[in-house]
Formats: C-alpha cells, sequence, structure tokens
C-alpha cells in the first residue's frame, strides 16, 4: 500500500509520460489515474496530450470520466479551451454551444476563490457575442450584467478588478440606470470583499498540489487535514449570509474540493453526508455514502454509517443490503459484523429471523463468543425470555470454556437472575479446566462474588484457594501463600471507598513489594518515596489511579555526570545493590562499600570535602538552603593547596569590593607573572566560593546569615573566613 502511493514516484512517472507519445503513455496515465482518481493535474496532463493531436473523441472521453470528480479551476479551463476550438467554425450554433459550456463550468466551479479569470473571460465572450436585432442586443446587455453581478458577490481573487469593470460597464450604457444599481451591488460588493478577505487566510494553509494519499500520520498531512477542516467550518458558518441555497451551493463546493485531496479520509466523507442529511437533503447524503464506499471499499465504519441512515429513512432492503455486503459468503465475516446483523434482523424482521441469523453464524469459522453473548442478552433484555438466554450460554460454554471473557459474562448473566447456586458451580467448573495464568480475572471475579453472596467461611476459603493457585505462576509462590494486610482492604472496600488511605495503600504495597524481594538481588531499586509500587502487585488496587496517577522518574538508572570523564567499559565489580559512602551520603546507582571507596578516594580533595559534608537524604531533592549553608561553612581546599584563609590575605571585602574586585583579587595580582597567567588559565578550578561576589538579594543574605549564625551556635565556632565578608556586605547592602 505503501509503495502504491508512493508520491515521488508517481512524479517521476508523470514526468516520463510527458516526453513519450501518448500511445506509449497511456499505459502509465491509466495507472496513476486508477491510483490518484482525483488528480487534477495529471487528469490535465493527460487530456492536453490528446489535444495536441487533435483527438477529440479521446478528450471528451476523459473529460467526462474526470470533470465532475475535480472541481479545479485550470482543469475546467482546459476544457473550455477545447470547447472553444471545436465550436469556433460552427458560428452562431457553436456559440450558443460555448455559452452552455461555460455556463456549465460556473455552476461547479464559480464559487472557487481562483475563478476570477474564468468570469473574466466569460464576460469577455458575452461581449463578442453577435446581436443583429434590438431584441438580441438587450438580451446580450442583459446576459453581461447578470454575469458581473453575480461575478461581484462571488469571493474571489479577482473580486476588485470585477467591481471596477462593472462600474465601467453600467456607466457606459446609462449613468442614470448604473446610480441605482451600483448603490444596490455595492453592499454585496462590500461584504463579497470582506468574505475573501477572510476565505484567503484559510485558503492559504492548503497544499493544491497535494496528492490523495490515505493517512498515514505524517506532520504535513495533519496540517493539511486541519486547514481544510478549518476552511470547511467557516464556510458552514455562511460568514457572507447569503441565502440558504447559495450557501449550500458553496458548502458542498468546498467538500468536494476537500476530497479531492482527503479522498481517503472516512471523517471527511461522513461528515460530508451527515451536512447534507441534517440539511434536509437525503438522496444527496445517500449518493455521498455511495461514493464513499467505492472509494473506501473496506471501511465498516463508512457501511455502519451508511446502513444507518437507509434504516432511519425507512428503506429496510437497501440497508439489509449493506449488512449482506459485510457478511459476503461468511468466510471473511467478522463476529462483530454477525452481531450486528443479528441486531438489525431483530429490529426490522423480528424474532425469527434474528435466530435464523444466529444459527448460521455459529457455523462460521471466524465465529467468537461475543456472538453468543450478543444472542442471548438479545433474548434475555428484548424477548424477555430467561430460559432461552440460560440454553445459549450453556450451548457456548462448551465450546469457549478456555475463555476467560465468556466465564464472566455468563456469571454476569446468572447475576441478572440472582441464581448464586449456579454462579458458584460455573466458577467451579471453569476454573477447574483454566490455566493457572489465565485465572486470574476469574479468581478475582470469584472472590467478589463471596463478598457479596457468601458468609465469612467462604470468603476466606476462596480468598485462600485463589492464592494457592496463582501462587503456582511465579517464583514467590511461599510469600504469596502468606496472609497480608492487603487481603483486609480488598475484601472490606467498596467501589471506590477504602479502608485507608491513598499513603497507606501505597506504604502497604512497598512492603509487600519488599516482603517478596527480601531474599533477592535487586536489579531495579524501588523509588524511595514508594510510590508506583501498587503496579507491581497483582490483585490490588493501586491508589494513584484513584487519587491521580503521578509518574517519578526512575532514579535507579541515573548516573554521576562528570564532563571530564572518557567514554569506556563500566568500572569492574560494581553491582546493583544500594550502598552508601562512608560519608554518610546514600548512593542511588549502586556499587558494593569498596568500590565506592574507591571512587570517593579518585574525588579532587575539594569535591571530596564537599560530600563529606552533604547531608544524608531521601529523594532526589534535597534542601537547596541547607545545602548552600554548607557549602558556606566547609573549608574547601583549593587546587593551590591552601586554605582560602590562607589565600584571602589583606583586610576583608568592604561593600565597595562588591563589584568584583576585591582584596583577593589584588592580592592575587600581586604574584609573579608565570602564577598570573596560570591563574587566568585555571580560573575555574582555582576560584573558590569565599572569592566570588557576594549575593546583592537582600533575601539571600539574610538566609546565609541565619545559616551562619545557627552553625555558631551548634557548632561553637566553625569556619570564620567568612563571616567578615557576610558582615561587610550587609553594611553595603544597607546603605
Amino acid at each position: 500500500m505503501a509503495d502504491e502511493y508512493n508520491v515521488d514516484t508517481a512524479e517521476n512517472l508523470a514526468n516520463e509520460a510527458m516526453r513519450l507519445p501518448i500511445t506509449e503513455a497511456m499505459p502509465t496515465y491509466e495507472q496513476l489515474l486508477a491510483t490518484f482518481p482525483t488528480a487534477a493535474r495529471y487528469w490535465k496532463q493527460y487530456v492536453e496530450a490528446f489535444m495536441a493531436i487533435n483527438n477529440d473523441d479521446a478528450t471528451r472521453q476523459i473529460f467526462s470520466r474526470c470533470l465532475l470528480n475535480c472541481l479545479q479551476v485550470p482543469l475546467w479551463r482546459c476544457y473550455i479551451r477545447f470547447i472553444r476550438k471545436v465550436n469556433d467554425k460552427k458560428g452562431i450554433e457553436g456559440q450558443m454551444e460555448t455559452k452552455k459550456a461555460f455556463d456549465f463550468m460556473l455552476n461547479y466551479v464559480g464559487e472557487d476563490i481562483a475563478s476570477g479569470p474564468v468570469w473574466i473571460e466569460y464576460i469577455a465572450f458575452l461581449k463578442t457575442m453577435p446581436a443583429q436585432t434590438t431584441l438580441e442586443e438587450s438580451q446580450r446587455m442583459t446576459a453581461i450584467r447578470k454575469a458581473y453581478q453575480r461575478a461581484i458577490v462571488t469571493p474571489t481573487h479577482h473580486v476588485e478588478q470585477l467591481w471596477k469593470d462593472y462600474e465601467n460597464f453600467e456607466n457606459s450604457v446609462s449613468r442614470a440606470l448604473a446610480k441605482g444599481l451600483l448603490s444596490e451591488y455595492q453592499p454585496k460588493y462590500n461584504s463579497a470583499r470582506a468574505v475573501y478577505r477572510e476565505r484567503k487566510k484559510y485558503v492559504d494553509e492548503i497544499d493544491w498540489n497535494m496528492l490523495a494519499v490515505p493517512p498515514s500520520g505524517s506532520s504535513k498531512e495533519e496540517m493539511q487535514w486541519m486547514a481544510w477542516k478549518k476552511l470547511l467550518s467557516f464556510e458552514r458558518g455562511n460568514p457572507q449570509r447569503i441565502d440558504n441555497v447559495s450557501a449550500n451551493k458553496r458548502i458542498a463546493f468546498a467538500y468536494e474540493q476537500c476530497l479531492m485531496y482527503l479522498y481517503h479520509y472516512p471523517d471527511i466523507w461522513y461528515d460530508y453526508a451527515t451536512w447534507h442529511a441534517k440539511s434536509g437533503s437525503i438522496d444527496p447524503a445517500i449518493k455521498v455514502f455511495q461514493r464513499a464506499l467505492k472509494a473506501l471499499p473496506a471501511s465498516e465504519m463508512l457501511k455502519y454509517a451508511y446502513a444507518e441512515l437507509e434504516e432511519s429513512r425507512g428503506a429496510i432492503q437497501a440497508a439489509k443490503k449493506v449488512y449482506e455486503s459485510l457478511i459476503g459468503d461468511g468466510v471473511d465475516a467478522t463476529a462483530l459484523s454477525h452481531i450486528q446483523f443479528i441486531r438489525f434482523l431483530r429490529r426490522t424482521e423480528g424474532v425469527e429471523a434474528a435466530r435464523k441469523c444466529f444459527l448460521d453464524a455459529r457455523k462460521s469459522p471466524n465465529c467468537t463468543y461475543h456472538v453468543y453473548v450478543a444472542y442471548a442478552t438479545m433474548a434475555f433484555c428484548l424477548d424477555k425470555d430467561a430460559k432461552l438466554a440460560h440454553n445459549i450460554f450453556e450451548a457456548g460454554l462448551k465450546r469457549f470454556m478456555h475463555e476467560p471473557g465468556y466465564i464472566l459474562e455468563y456469571a454476569d448473566f446468572l447475576s441478572r437472575l440472582n441464581d448464586d447456586r449456579n454462579i458458584r458451580a460455573l466458577f467451579e467448573r471453569a476454573l477447574s479446566s483454566l490455566p493457572p495464568d489465565e485465572s486470574v480475572e476469574v479468581w478475582k471475579r470469584f472472590s467478589q462474588f463471596e463478598q457479596t453472596y457468601g458468609d465469612l467461611a467462604s470468603m476466606l476459603k476462596v480468598e485462600q484457594r485463589r492464592k494457592e493457585a496463582l501462587s503456582r505462576t511465579g517464583e514467590d509462590g511461599a510469600s504469596a501463600l502468606e496472609n497480608s494486610l492487603h487481603d483486609v482492604v480488598s475484601r472490606y472496600s467498596f467501589m471506590d471507598l477504602w479502608p485507608c488511605s491513598s499513603r497507606d495503600l501505597d506504604h502497604l504495597a512497598r512492603q509487600e513489594w519488599l516482603s517478596r524481594n527480601i531474599n533477592k538481588k535487586i536489579e531495579n531499586p524501588a523509588p524511595a518515596n514508594g510510590t508506583g509500587f501498587a503496579d507491581n502487585i497483582s490483585g490490588v488496587p493501586n491508589s494513584s489511579n484513584l487519587f491521580g496517577k503521578v509518574v517519578y522518574p526512575d532514579t535507579s538508572r541515573m548516573v554521576i555526570y562528570d564532563p571530564r570523564q572518557k567514554p569506556g567499559p563500566p568500572a569492574p565489580g560494581l553491582s546493583n545493590v544500594p550502598s552508601t559512602f562512608p560519608y554518610g551520603v546514600t548512593s542511588s546507582f549502586g556499587g558494593t562499600t569498596n568500590a565506592l571507596n574507591d571512587m570517593a578516594k579518585a574525588l579532587p580533595p575539594a569535591l571530596a570535602a564537599f560530600v563529606a559534608n552533604l547531608p544524608v537524604v531521601e529523594g532526589p531533592c534535597p534542601d537547596v538552603d541547607f545545602v548552600i549553608s554548607i557549602c558556606l561553612q566547609s573549608n574547601i581546599t583549593s587546587a593551590t593547596g591552601k586554605s582560602p584563609q590562607q589565600l584571602q590575605a589583606g583586610p576583608v571585602p568592604s561593600s565597595s569590593d562588591l563589584s568584583g574586585s576585591s582584596k583577593l583579587k589584588q592580592t592575587s595580582d600581586r604574584q609573579p607573572g608565570k602564577r598570573k597567567n596560570s591563574e587566568r588559565q585555571d580560573d575555574d578550578d582555582t576560584t573558590t566560593v569565599q572569592s566570588q561576589p557576594l549575593p546583592r538579594d537582600a533575601f539571600k543574605i539574610r538566609q546565609l546569615q541565619k545559616a551562619r549564625g545557627s552553625s555558631s551556635r551548634a557548632g561553637g565556632g566553625g569556619s570564620a573566613s567568612y563571616g567578615s565578608g557576610l558582615s561587610g556586605d550587609f553594611s553595603g547592602s544597607s546603605s
């Protein structure tokens, strides 16, 4: 399908066909137009090849195939050129044929925004028609006036030029009559011009060279779909406030042009047909559906929509033919088509016709348990025949005992009958034949049934049997048999009511996950906050789904970023077991203690001193203010091997040093030349926190002061190298 609708291949074939004689190029054109039946430029290229060799019969045949399906002005102008050439030497009779061709063309494409040249050519043709008598002259002038009046109320690119020509025409005939006519049509022209400006905004977004291909989901196709939907919505709003007949004609024209490019989009066909139906035009709606099914014969959606329209207007036989086309010979019919046909026959022909169709559907190789469920439900709900519905379910049970979905539907039916004895027997029969990995939902429904119909002993018994059966499906069979608080939550919850909070439920899920993996090597450690554990617990509802799903990043896959590291194999000896640095910082990426110690030793001294003072935090988001206070209080050694107190010579910086020219910089500038150059080259490595300009934000200064004061009271001292700098900044900021 993708190769068949390859646009590049189609363009290459079209270019190759242009270079060949038409007799040799015909198969290529036919192949192209069979794939792209609404490609107006390919039709135009095809027909012009026959016009070039004066093959009028072939030209007429091609025009009859393409004109009504390709409402594009260039193709129709090619048609009018052919008509004028054929009738050029036929005198008055030929001119009348040409006039009919012009009227035919304007009836179809006269509403196009690019139809201005067509109107101008038509009016020019009318002016050249001979008039032998006064009556003929009067008729000619009337025809010209009507053509102008139709043209100036149509929003086209040439509407302003047409208005000027109309003014000149009326003034040349009679100035007295022109004043009244121009004043009458001036508001209509103004409205058309305003609508043209709005319409042009939508038209400019459309690619008029696009070929009609099935939707592939590309961004270009989606943008074109949106552009057409906007234009259609604009036209349906009747912005020019014209009469309903003219407005409907303009809307239909917009849909027809849209289908030239979105030919394989079922939603456009459906919108077009339903618009006709809502407007009261049922016959045009039916014709649109018939064209749609010809364009998209495999679309079941359009077939059901078409059958629905036929049935709604009372055309039962026409609707039945649509359903029969879905069934076909029964070999390729889907279960859904059988179900919908049974429902249709039950609505239109009665119970006996539906029963006969069901018996035929049972013999189909594509019959699934859905057909039995649908017919049994129909017998129970519509025919009020519970016995027949029960017999149908029993007959289907012999064929679909291995289908958990059928078991659950049968159980629901018996629940409507309040037949708890047969429900219990059904579960026992099904669970004895279903494999454990396919019986999860059946066991869950059995437990819910006992919670509603049984006593406490039966509830606990079924729950224990469920655990024993499902424990054989996994490796943690022994732990699955243990009782947990989750069982209590499951038994004593009702609908969206829970005997615990969402936090409690997450906590229980976390504990159950840990208990299952307590003796395992953890490959993907659980998130520290416990969120997401309930997703791994079978049979336990996740509270995240009740109170809003929150997605957290997978911190187990995070690695330490180091811009200096080189790509290569990972460090040996690292496993996926969480461990802790000797400094008290928990590792979230895994690794043994010895390996982490080696990593810590390999860190630069300044970074190692910083990591040593970091607090133990839970989660990926530490307190930023607290980390900043640690940075300010740390005695970080610079790359020179000296502490910041040793580097900071001279008095403390005052408020005038906040611009960056501090005493520290002056001291470093007095070093020898080699030392100065090396410091300039390694500025990022040697500059310490104390050498940076202090913050000017008063709020940040107060935060730093509080952190400094609290640490001094707690530690009885600490690093004082930044204290005087802070006091100086305070005095500077306050002044």
